[in-house]
């Protein structure tokens, strides 16, 4: 029996500028802080001694291989990236970057979602990858517009409220 899994769908490249720099603060940490921190904690557990059943080491080099790993990721995704700065000639639609008050017009709850890039993805502040089936639906849409979305939950209709591109909203 194959194991062939096909590959991942390729993830848009578009960022945020606060992504982006998220994500250059994460490498640049784990380069110059954390990776030093364990490779000096390893050292140490190596000089104990028996190596096979010390757990500080094997945990240390298990943590080495997880952040090398991330490192990797991240030295191959930044170059593939490319930050979006400016805002859409039409403010009055939605594009990447727009945060969007939406209500959904079978329980008149209200929503509020930011469309940002696949790598800066918070389910916490509702920030959404472009990539997802909502996002996809409300791209091009203004405000006043009935958006039906498909969702695991099944089909719901939303009415756009507003759209905004200012970076000072997203402090709140």
């Amino acid at each position: 029996m194959s194991h062939y899994r096909p590959p991942a769908p390729p993830k848009t490249p578009l960022i945020t500028p606060e992504g982006y720099q998220v994500l250059v603060d994460e490498l640049d940490y784990l380069w110059r802080v954390k990776r030093p921190e364990v490779t000096r904690s390893v050292s140490e557990a190596a000089a104990q001694g028996d190596r096979s059943e010390n757990a500080e080491y094997i945990y240390g080099k298990k943590l080495l291989r997880e952040i090398d790993r991330r490192v990797r990721f991240l030295e191959k995704r930044l170059p593939e990236l490319r930050v979006v700065r400016e805002h859409p000639s039409d403010p009055a639609r939605i594009y990447f970057g727009a945060t969007v008050e939406l209500e959904d017009l079978e329980t008149g709850e209200e929503l509020r979602v930011r469309i940002v890039g696949p790598d800066e993805i918070d389910p916490k502040r509702n920030w959404i990858s472009i990539d997802a089936p909502m996002a996809r639906a409300l791209l091009k849409k203004a405000i006043d517009d009935e958006v039906p979305v498909e969702r695991p939950a099944g089909k719901a209709v939303f009415l756009v409220l507003d759209v905004r591109y200012s970076e000072s909203q997203e402090k709140a």
